[in-house]
């Protein structure tokens, strides 16, 4: 879940720093240029070798290795241009700079290379670490649960992320399946440590809880408890005051699906769920609203109400956080889930989940906004 307010793309810090690097980009080129202009000028008579052989070497600080022989390429062509104009072929200063050119480019491709290499090690081991800690958090939701079919999807907004603030899990139990769906107020590390918790708490409670509003208070105390751990700062804050704890909500859906033809749902400022049946998709809303969890404070009435809804073999549920229904196109028009639902009624559950992947996508040219998390249950004819 990301904040209400946000600077623009490309705003702050961030954006100064995207800039300063594609400045860093072109110096090598700018400095080539700048050469250039020298030599085809009255102003030749400044010696610009050492200026020329420096090109590669400023490439292979931000470009890599390709970009280090894009810059040598650059250099070596400015070089042949310069000495052909200014008539220097056949001086020694000429082929010193050259030879000089030679061995800066050739230990500039080989650093950037060596580099390049270091990084990309490094980068596979953070990815192989955040996939296992994802198995761990975001474990896949099995196949068959009791009288259900299920699969999930997570799509991380965050370009290379495998793991952020939205959380999800399928648990079947003695009472009957039950599901979580949460979204966590802010992003990066403390959001993860959230999700972590709600996670835990509820896998622990939905073994030995029969009231469903039980686990959803276990779940809210486990994160309460905490948030009051020193050192726990911005993760999800109480003793911070009362920024700290509008920062630290986390909005969920918990819901549990017996035998008999319902499902019962506790949603606590999460988008509610919605149900396909015969090319109708409906949502299921509360009766009585509640704030997110680590919000209680403005709880006035009881503490969790469970709402029971018709949940009929042949019926399919969707469960979502709100990346899916908050992500726009370029027009700022929000995507139509309902409609991509009704679309994709016939497909299996598997094929939906890769259809509506593929909707997404589409809808934001590849740029979400927010994390999702999608859970999709079917209870089946034969069930």
């Amino acid at each position: 879940m990301r904040a209400p307010l946000r600077s623009p793309p490309g705003s702050g810090a961030g954006g100064h720093h995207q800039v300063l690097f594609t400045l860093a980009e072109c110096l090598p080129f700018a400095v080539a240029l700048l050469v250039l202009l020298i030599e085809l000028t009255p102003a030749h008579v400044v010696y610009t070798g050492p200026l020329l052989v420096a090109t590669p070497a400023l490439a292979a600080v931000t470009m890599g290795p390709k970009g280090t022989l894009a810059a040598t390429g650059v250099a070596v062509g400015v070089s042949v241009t310069t000495a052909t104009y200014n008539q220097a072929w056949g001086g020694q200063q000429v082929y010193t700079n050259f030879l000089a050119l030679f061995l800066v480019s050739v230990a500039s491709f080989m650093t950037s290379r060596t580099a390049r290499t270091r990084q990309e090690s490094e980068l596979n081991q953070v990815r192989r670490i955040a996939t296992a800690a994802q198995e761990v958090l975001l474990r896949p939701v099995p196949a068959r649960l009791g009288p259900v079919r299920a699969a999930s999807m997570y799509l991380a907004a965050e370009k290379g992320a495998q793991i952020g603030g939205d959380l999800y899990d399928v648990v079947q139990t003695r009472y009957g399946v039950r599901m979580i769906v949460g979204d966590v107020r802010g992003k990066g590390l403390p959001a993860v440590r959230a999700a972590a918790v709600v996670l835990g708490a509820f896998r622990e409670s939905v073994h030995y809880e029969d009231d469903l509003v039980d686990v959803v208070n276990h779940c809210e105390a486990a994160l309460r408890r905490d948030a009051a751990v020193a050192g726990a700062g911005a993760g999800v804050g109480v003793a911070g005051g009362d920024d700290a704890l509008l920062e630290g909500f986390v909005t969920a859906l918990v819901a549990q699906i017996p035998d008999s033809p319902h499902i019962e749902v506790i949603n606590r400022g999460h988008p509610p769920p919605l149900l396909l049946r015969n090319g109708t998709v409906r949502s299921f809303m509360p009766t009585a609203p509640l704030p997110p969890l680590g919000l209680e404070e403005f709880i006035s009435g009881p503490r969790g109400r469970v709402d029971r809804y018709p949940f009929a073999p042949g019926d399919r549920l969707l469960l979502c956080t709100d990346g899916v229904i908050e992500a726009r196109d370029r027009d700022s028009t929000f995507f139509d889930l309902p409609e991509a639902m009704v679309t994709m009624q016939d497909h299996t559950r598997q094929a939906f989940l890769d259809g509506l992947r593929e909707a997404l996508l589409r809808h934001t040219r590849g740029r979400l906004a927010d994390d999702v998390a999608v859970i999709l249950v079917d209870r089946r004819e034969d069930d």
